[in-house]
């Protein structure tokens, strides 16, 4: 019998997922990340963990997204071979008009990061799509989808390797996970996929990322296939790597590693490492022909009750308007501060138009100043209703990194920056030679970070749209050291004394 598949609901059910994973975490993940934030011992490591449930139960109260980079949408449709699909749209076409309704919602808007003519112009689509789609026949009489937005920070950190067929995939991956840094927002899930062609080896890994956190019942019944006792040493081998939550160091870096295989050709074995951040965004709904899919939340009594903040006498406050260089040589590396005062904002794009006023002499724009300032590496959500602003958290900041040495010199007079991620050798050289500092706001916690926004202010580039330059006023906006004026980073120092301390420990992971 053959099942009639309308077009509306097809499109309405692409629409509401994509809304509904914007704003709630889905339950494996929220019980992982208890876990990991109750055997956490490293207080900073902790204290992000806890900045991200906290983001999560807010973002589910406020059906506001849990990550300002919304994503990019991927789909999988796995069509039943006795579907009929109503009308004479294609299923990518069905796929970009849902999540052109999600990301245009005027209740909900999500950030538009699609960009067309990616090697030209680079001109935002504003509207996110076209999205990614794989079908893929089946037999049956449904229409099963997995859908996911994947925000750029992880999905910059993929790997991809042809291996030869001797070659250790475990000693591969280990190879590459330092080098991934913290721009992928940990801790999260390890897609990776093994085997067919290069093409299929990175499908297989995206595809995983779908699959849910099962790596405890996993331990505890023991691996049988080749493919299970690979993830359970992965995950072992990972964590005792002590990159820990947001690369500062600790005992959990992935929540679980997920492997999918493909027969290959005898003198290959493609392997691709896709890493998952801590907004996981991600739904599977099924279409019977009886309607769009129905997606129930979870309740709020799921959410962990964890409280962020208080009266602790290791929190530093900071009066942005006022600090001086002098003040910023005490702040030592690791150190939690809140700010308050103003900051200025932009990303790649306006970096670059900055760089290149600077290289040919010519001013800042009308009303922008730079000088003893902080710039905040941000790209927020739109705002709706009262909001100062969306979901503001922080970019990865490596990607500005051949830009510090200018930002701080005395042309432009910066005093610091405030993103995620670490910072390359150059970076942190310029910082230690000017006495500037790089503070870190914690990735995966967008809408917490929104709410020490006061007041916003466009100050130049208004066609940069989310990459604009702002001024913000902040209060009390929190933040960890992560780079001190001498050089040291943080994201050397700390999973080194973890990886030593997760031996010390006799920590326990399988």
């Amino acid at each position: 019998m053959t099942t009639l598949i309308k077009t509306q609901d097809f499109i309405s059910s692409i629409e509401n997922a994509l809304q509904f994973i914007s704003y709630y975490h889905p339950r494996d993940f929220l019980k992982a990340m208890k876990r990991a934030y109750d055997i956490e011992q490293n207080p900073a490591a902790k204290n992000a963990i806890a900045q991200i449930l906290v983001n999560s139960k807010m973002c589910a109260q406020g059906h506001r997204p849990l990550c300002q980079d919304t994503g990019a949408v991927t789909c999988f449709v796995y069509i039943g071979m006795d579907v009929r699909f109503e009308g004479d749209m294609t299923v990518q076409e069905m796929v970009d008009e849902g999540a052109r309704r999600a990301y245009c919602s005027a209740v909900n808007p999500l950030r538009k990061s699609v960009l067309r003519d990616p090697i030209g112009e680079r001109v935002n689509t504003k509207d996110n799509t076209p999205t990614v789609v794989h079908i893929q026949m089946v037999h049956g009489s449904e229409v099963k989808v997995a859908i996911a937005a994947k925000g750029g920070g992880s999905e910059n950190k993929t790997h991809m390797k042809m291996l030869n067929p001797s070659d250790s995939v475990v000693d591969y991956v280990l190879s590459e996970i330092p080098h991934m840094g913290a721009g992928w927002c940990p801790p999260g899930i390890l897609g990776i996929g093994i085997g067919g062609t290069p093409e299929k080896s990175a499908i297989l890994a995206k595809e995983a990322l779908n699959d849910p956190i099962d790596i405890q019942e996993l331990i505890a019944r023991g691996p049988v296939t080749a493919e299970e006792k690979l993830r359970v040493e992965l995950y072992d081998k990972i964590n005792r790597l002590g990159i820990g939550a947001q690369g500062v160091g600790g005992l959990t870096t992935v929540l679980d590693v997920k492997v999918k295989t493909y027969p290959c050709h005898a003198v290959s074995k493609a392997t691709t490492i896709i890493p998952n951040c801590a907004a996981t965004r991600h739904i599977d709904f099924e279409l019977d022909g009886s309607g769009p899919a129905k997606f129930t939340p979870p309740s709020l009594d799921e959410y962990p009750d964890i409280q962020i903040g208080g009266a602790d006498a290791s929190v530093r406050k900071v009066n942005l308007d006022t600090v001086t260089k002098e003040e910023m040589a005490t702040w030592k590396v690791g150190e939690t501060l809140l700010l308050t005062g103003t900051i200025l904002t932009g990303r790649d794009a306006a970096h670059k138009r900055i760089s290149d006023l600077v290289a040919a002499g010519k001013p800042m724009p009308d009303g922008v100043d730079f000088h003893n300032k902080f710039i905040y590496y941000v790209g927020p959500v739109p705002a709706v209703g009262d909001e100062v602003v969306g979901p503001a958290g922080p970019t990865t900041s490596t990607r500005m990194d051949k830009f510090v040495e200018t930002m701080l010199s005395d042309k432009v007079g910066l005093y610091g920056m405030i993103g995620k991620s670490e910072r390359g050798p150059e970076a942190i050289a310029s910082i230690k030679k000017h006495k500037a500092v790089y503070l870190m706001a914690t990735g995966g916690a967008a809408y917490l970070v929104s709410k020490a926004i006061k007041e916003a202010k466009l100050l130049a580039f208004e066609d940069l749209g989310m990459e604009a330059i702002r001024q913000y006023k902040v209060v009390d906006m929190p933040v960890t050291v992560a780079v001190d004026s001498t050089g040291e980073s943080i994201h050397s120092i700390g999973p080194k004394i973890w990886s030593e301390k997760i031996k010390e420990l006799n920590f326990k992971y399988v």
